[in-house]
């Protein structure tokens, strides 16, 4: 993923785009629109939603599942490898101390919203009925997200790689609470020894193996003819077995990529996740999101439209949930938790940038969208209260204007490449 404007006009303008669709179709004829995301393409099948029949379980492939289960997994792939380099590599962002601050102000952004959520929930007496969407308002668009930052601050301002660190500690964090609390199933965590032993395979044979034969000769003839010869396919089986472990297992299986993402073999720095040099860099993990960049532009599309056709009828009390947990919880919780680490824990925060601009950063932040939306999808059985929290998702584009009135009473100064 190169420069940002690139990434919002190919990526996101796609997903906004299948959004709008789906929002004027199912507003002109629901009906219609409810027949085409659950259209059948295969019943009985090897992969799709599961059914209790006759003390048996069967699984009906439709077009909704297909897109958020199957192919969203290519989206989380390469969310996971810009966390997975974060982490890793020397110079990632998420290493060191440099990184404390955001990780800690991360901490108060999921948990402000999380707060906010269940405690206007428990005030207005619904906490049963929505208690399961609690994780919604915790989801952070990295996308959008830098594209209002810049606006705000500009591309220079410390400020802005502080978002970037959150933003990526945000979607590490929203992974692991998609497997851990919104298993699509009953559990069955055994089938996760399919997914780990496809991943641990495939990295012994395709990489540490390769590379273990060539120590020593810098023509590394082993590590290319794997590369050459076999290219992603290896990377590709492992990933359909984990895919099919996740599935099994009980844990949503658009997360089932993410054990295959470390085993890639993978540049020893990695330059951001939009600086233009990452297009230069010819590794096998950079070269698959390179390759994945137009089929992830029309998934997103499909995402849009599979899960952005509410009805404006629906929006009532899980929608103001969902928007008041990001547009309040996001800024109180990163406020708060970054003055903590900043001051009292003397982590301090980047050069140039001010305690006021932790609120502009909080209401950037609250814009959820993408993984909002999807974690709602996954919260709630397809009914009123689901719509309702979608709705909310949609709304939090009004956390850009906020942050945009934010950055001006904060006297924001912006600063320029």
């Amino acid at each position: 993923m190169y420069r940002v404007w690139n990434y919002v006009t190919n990526y996101s303008l796609l997903l906004i785009a299948g959004a709008l669709i789906a929002l004027v179709w199912a507003n002109i004829d629901a009906n219609s629109y409810h027949h085409f995301i659950h259209w059948v393409i295969a019943e009985d099948f090897l992969i799709g939603e599961a059914h209790a029949e006759g003390g048996g379980v069967t699984r009906t492939l439709t077009l909704h599942f297909l897109v958020n289960d199957v192919l969203m997994a290519f989206f989380f792939a390469i969310a996971a490898k810009e966390v997975w380099e974060a982490v890793i590599l020397e110079n990632g962002s998420l290493r060191g101390k440099k990184a404390m601050t955001p990780l800690i102000a991360t901490a108060g952004g999921m948990l402000g919203p999380v707060v906010v959520y269940l405690g206007l929930a428990a005030a207005l007496g619904i906490f049963d009925s929505v208690h399961r969407g609690w994780a919604i308002p915790t989801a952070t668009d990295i996308a959008f997200s830098y594209l209002v930052g810049r606006l705000v601050f500009g591309a220079g301002h410390p400020a802005i790689r502080f978002l970037l660190l959150l933003a990526i500690a945000d979607d590490a964090a929203g992974l692991i609470i998609l497997a851990i609390f919104y298993p699509s199933g009953e559990l069955a965590p055994l089938w996760l020894l399919l997914s780990f032993g496809a991943a641990l395979a495939v990295f012994l044979l395709c990489n540490w193996l390769p590379r273990h034969l060539d120590r020593g000769d810098q023509v590394r003839p082993n590590s290319t003819w794997v590369r050459q010869k076999l290219s992603f396919w290896p990377y590709l089986i492992a990933g359909c077995l984990s895919w099919f472990g996740f599935q099994e297992a009980g844990i949503h299986p658009a997360l089932g990529l993410l054990p295959i993402v470390p085993t890639i073999p993978h540049a020893d720095r990695a330059f951001g996740i939009f600086a233009e040099a990452e297009q230069y860099l010819t590794d096998l993990l950079n070269w698959i999101e390179h390759h994945l960049k137009y089929p992830v532009e029309i998934i997103l599309f499909f995402f849009g439209l599979m899960n952005a056709g509410v009805e404006f009828s629906a929006i009532s009390a899980p929608t103001w949930l969902v928007l008041l947990g990001l547009i309040i919880g996001k800024p109180l919780g990163i406020f708060i938790m970054g003055w903590i680490a900043a001051k009292p824990m003397r982590l301090g925060l980047p050069e140039g940038m001010r305690m006021a601009d932790l609120v502009v950063v909080g209401f950037v932040a609250a814009i959820g969208f993408t993984v909002a939306l999807f974690v709602a999808s996954v919260a709630f059985d397809a009914g009123p209260v689901q719509d309702a929290a979608k709705m909310g998702a949609l709304f939090s584009f009004g956390a850009g204007a906020l942050a945009i009135v934010a950055g001006i009473v904060a006297r924001v100064q912006k600063v320029r490449d």
